[in-house]
């Protein structure tokens, strides 16, 4: 068993050195998983790009699990090196509150939708731009109601469609 989670870790290492950069990058400029799956140059499934898209979106606060909350002040985490009376290197954990600009988001069931009627949920993507349509289908939504931070694309999205609210 231990050794089925060191594979696991050893190849999410090895593929995040190899595109996750990459993936990050093309995220941030608007990318679709389809879209970045063409463009890399090293070989990877659109199922593991997709997961890394996805986790980097929660990362950065663009989706939400659990409904915004109101506070205007987040936690930061960053790490200082130190070095000690012997020269010894040592990293000490700093923690600071810093202002958060207050951002809309948008409530998305989508992983629920389409699990309760695929047929619906596609014909109603099928109101999309073609890019916004590989948007939402490149993600792994899951089969609860998340929360998207209100981009230019998920205020387009969002204008056409009634079933992610």
């Amino acid at each position: 068993m231990e050794h089925k989670y060191f594979n696991q870790a050893l190849s999410d290492f090895i593929n995040d050195a190899a595109y996750g950069g990459a993936i990050r990058h093309l995220a941030d400029l608007g990318y679709t998983v389809e879209q970045m799956v063409k463009e890399l140059d090293y070989p990877a499934s659109r199922e593991r790009v997709s997961q890394t898209v996805w986790r980097y979106y929660l990362e950065q606060g663009i989706i939400l699990l659990e409904e915004p909350r109101e506070e205007s002040a987040i936690n930061k985490v960053s790490y200082v090196r130190e070095y000690g009376k012997y020269g010894t290197a040592h990293f000490r954990r700093v923690i600071e509150q810093v202002e958060h600009p207050r951002i809309k988001y948008y409530p998305c069931d989508f992983g629920k939708q389409r699990r309760q009627d695929e047929k619906a949920f596609f014909q109603e993507l099928e109101d999309l731009e073609d890019r916004d349509k590989e948007y939402i289908l490149g993600l792994p939504w899951p089969l609860q109601r998340v929360y998207h931070a209100a981009d230019e694309r998920m205020d387009r999205i969002m204008g056409k469609l009634s079933i992610g609210k």
